[in-house]
Order: structure tokens, then sequence, then C-alpha cells
């Protein structure tokens, strides 16, 4: 397995959101549901930074959308969509983290 298949959390957390939409997201849309899913604000820069490193690790693509819905800004949005690369290393990595979890009652177990 490739070192850069392991996602961090919050890569993760992206990868996942944009997944939960029936299409391809906007930006604002994978952050709202970082945001009501994880409960945790989700600021603009370290989102686009992961976005980004996502994006060259060719583990998520975006294309423009020349028609936003209406109310929003004018011009083209980015609508975003996870890889089979994207997907592959969401599944490694949870599966590593279930290795990791398996036999472990955290709330059982002190010290």
């Amino acid at each position: 397995m490739s070192p850069n298949a392991f996602l961090g959390e919050f890569e993760q957390m992206v990868l996942l959101a944009i997944l939960q939409q029936s299409k391809a997201p906007y930006a604002l849309e994978v952050r709202r549901e970082i945001e009501a899913s994880a409960g945790r604000t989700v600021s603009r820069g370290a989102f686009y930074t992961t976005l980004d490193r996502l994006e060259r690790k060719g583990m998520l693509e975006w294309r423009e959308d020349p028609t936003p819905p209406e109310g929003r800004r004018t011009g083209p949005l980015r609508r975003f969509s996870v890889t089979p690369a994207g997907r592959r290393a969401l599944a490694q990595t949870r599966a590593a983290l279930e290795t990791l979890w398996r036999g472990l009652d955290l709330e059982a177990r002190e010290g």
C-alpha cells in the first residue's frame, strides 16, 4: 500500500462529505455537511488547502458548473467528486483503523 493511501482525519471527512451528496457538490455544500455531521467548524483556509492536496494526490476531481444555482455568485463554481483512487484510500484507511480498534473498549480500559 502506498504511504499516500492513508488519509488523515480531515481528509477522510472531506471525501466522505462529498460522497454523502446525491450529486457532485459545491465546496460550500461539502463544508456544511462536515459541520453538520461532525459538529465542528471548518475553517475556509484549511478546507481549501485540503481540497487542493486531495486533488494533487488524485483522490478528488472537480469540474466547473457554468450555471450555478439561483442566489449564488455569478460565474462558474466547482463541483467535486471522489475518484476511484480516493474511494480506495478511504477503504484502506477504514480497514487499517478497524484493525487497530479491534478488541478495544476504551471506556472499560483505564490507563
